[in-house]
């Protein structure tokens, strides 16, 4: 399994997904897993370097992939030159055209979990817009900051009725767990509300604070129903059973499940072997609640969305549990929608405050900033240019048989401007330094063969860092590996071999010639060594 499987925002998916585990996780290549095939694939990203490539391509898919995210780390840039070169390099290498489609086709969108919370609250909004009738879901949301009295002055229901609360932290079995509570008055919520605030529960073996509630109003029930719709490649599965609730994986085989093709509306006909079974007094409502739910997942890019269970009362649906993720790329013709949508950390996960800085800086640019601790005490640190790059650094460090020791997932691209990369390098470089314990440590200064950003200008930044980090980087014995190509490089790297000897700090700079799992080795040797 990959370290980065969680890092990068855009999923990469192999045709056949059972058959292919994916070496890069969400990152980069799905195909790959050997790390001969790996190397194969990283020096088919740095094709532009030599004229001949005497290798062996593990698959079609993977030469298509691996060029792919060399000429661009984030789809959603990718400019006509790069498609270009694209199709220049494919015809260069002999590989059929014919299944270029199979490798595009698994770019998909960026599936974001949301809380419950926000899940009913766009179910609420745009339920009435979508079928002209009301659903009539109240809930509120407790945090460390909510103030009480307020909340009860905003929601007046929560003082005059039975309530039920639970964490919405992005983990299900909450019911099993005994994290749920029914049939609560206001000061017995409240009660239940601060004796968990803020302590550790364990969840599928995640550990982490729990920091936010929902609080609904308890609806007494008989009936317990499922629904599922999730987002695939070619169009949607829609999912339905009679039997929903906590026992719902055990009742399996009672689930029907229905497939939507992409542009296809849900009709009552594609509908029906959902419905089949239903009561006739209760199948009209079901079948248009189903239809409802399906064209607000659509309109609000949903990719995920679950009732496990939803009920009827007073013959209207009713949705007790929910969940749902969202397309975070269709933000821009969303935030309207969607309102003051949050997509929290997966449960377990926390900033620390160096992530949340760049996290900010990342915000605040149109270039890519990513920076994650993986081993605060790791002795080898990266700071790469490009998304399909830094994956492959990492997880060449990790395949090597030092995982251990890789101390972070760091990645820089878009052409960021030097006052950028410098604030991104002096974090990178506070955390690499930290704790120095007399043992040598490595920062790979690496990356692929860039297009369009300024190698140079890039580096000055980071050079500027170095250069006010020079005492830190002595006490903590640090190893500089450079290695980059594109625009503008040969500057960049005369550069730094001046600066290593300005600073005095063993420094190995090196251009296209080099690979990029080459210096990961030598990296390796370096803190592997004893003295």
């Amino acid at each position: 399994m990959s370290l980065l499987s969680s890092h990068s925002p855009h999923r990469l998916l192999p045709p056949d997904e059972n058959k292919h585990q994916s070496v890069f996780g969400t990152a980069t290549l799905s195909h790959c897993r050997s790390l001969s095939k790996m190397r194969a694939a990283a020096m088919l990203y740095d094709y532009r370097s030599s004229p001949v490539l005497p290798i062996s391509v593990p698959c079609e898919a993977c030469a298509y992939f691996v060029i792919l995210a060399s000429l661009a780390s984030d789809p959603r840039r990718i400019s006509n030159s790069h498609f270009l070169d694209f199709f220049l390099t494919v015809s260069f290498l002999a590989v059929p055209l014919s299944n270029l489609w199979n490798c595009l086709s698994w770019l998909e969108m960026a599936r974001k979990k949301i809380r419950e919370y926000d899940s009913k609250r766009l179910l609420t909004e745009h339920f009435k817009r979508l079928s002209g009738t009301e659903l009539a879901i109240r809930a509120a949301q407790i945090t460390e900051a909510t103030d009480f009295t307020g909340l009860v002055e905003k929601e007046t229901w929560l003082s005059s009725e039975k309530l039920v609360v639970k964490p919405d932290m992005l983990f299900g079995k909450r019911g099993k767990s005994g994290l749920v509570a029914l049939n609560l008055d206001f000061a017995q919520v409240v009660a239940f509300v601060k004796e968990r605030l803020g302590k550790e529960v364990e969840m599928g073996g995640c550990k982490g604070p729990i920091t936010t509630f929902i609080v609904e109003p308890f609806v007494p029930h008989s009936e317990e129903l499922y629904l599922n719709i999730v987002s695939e490649r070619l169009g949607c599965s829609i999912s339905f059973s009679e039997c929903g609730g906590i026992e719902i994986e055990d009742n399996w085989d009672k689930v029907k499940t229905i497939f939507v093709p992409t542009g296809v509306s849900l009709t009552s006909e594609i509908c029906a072997p959902l419905v089949a079974t239903l009561p006739l007094e209760i199948k009209g409502v079901i079948e248009a609640f189903i239809k409802v739910i399906f064209a607000l997942f659509s309109d609000l890019d949903f990719t995920f969305l679950e009732m496990n269970p939803f009920t009827l009362v007073d013959g209207k649906p009713y949705p007790l549990d929910m969940r749902g993720e969202l397309d975070d790329t269709a933000a821009f013709k969303n935030f309207k929608k969607w309102g003051n949508i949050e997509f929290p950390m997966p449960f377990g996960r926390v900033m620390s405050p160096t992530e949340s800085f760049i996290h900010g800086l990342d915000e605040k640019t149109s270039a890519s900033l990513k920076f994650t601790v993986l081993n605060p005490k790791g002795r080898i640190w990266t700071m790469v240019a490009g998304g399909g790059a830094s994956v492959i650094y990492a997880d060449t460090v990790g395949d090597l048989g030092y995982a251990s020791e890789l101390g972070n997932y760091a990645e820089y691209s878009g052409a960021p401007n030097e006052e950028e990369v410098l604030q991104y390098a002096r974090v990178v470089i506070d955390c690499a330094t930290a704790n120095p314990d007399g043992l040598k440590r490595a920062l790979v200064i690496g990356g692929g063969i860039a297009n369009f950003t300024d190698v140079a200008a890039t580096f000055n930044g980071i050079i500027r860092a170095l250069k006010e980090k020079e005492s830190k980087l002595k006490a903590a014995r640090m190893h500089l590996y450079v290695r980059r190509g594109g625009p503008n490089y040969q500057k960049g790297l005369a550069n730094m071999r001046t600066l290593g000897e300005e600073i005095g700090i063993p420094i190995e700079v090196y251009g296209p010639e080099a690979t990029m799992t080459g210096i990961c080795k030598q990296a390796i040797e370096c803190v592997g060594a004893t003295a």
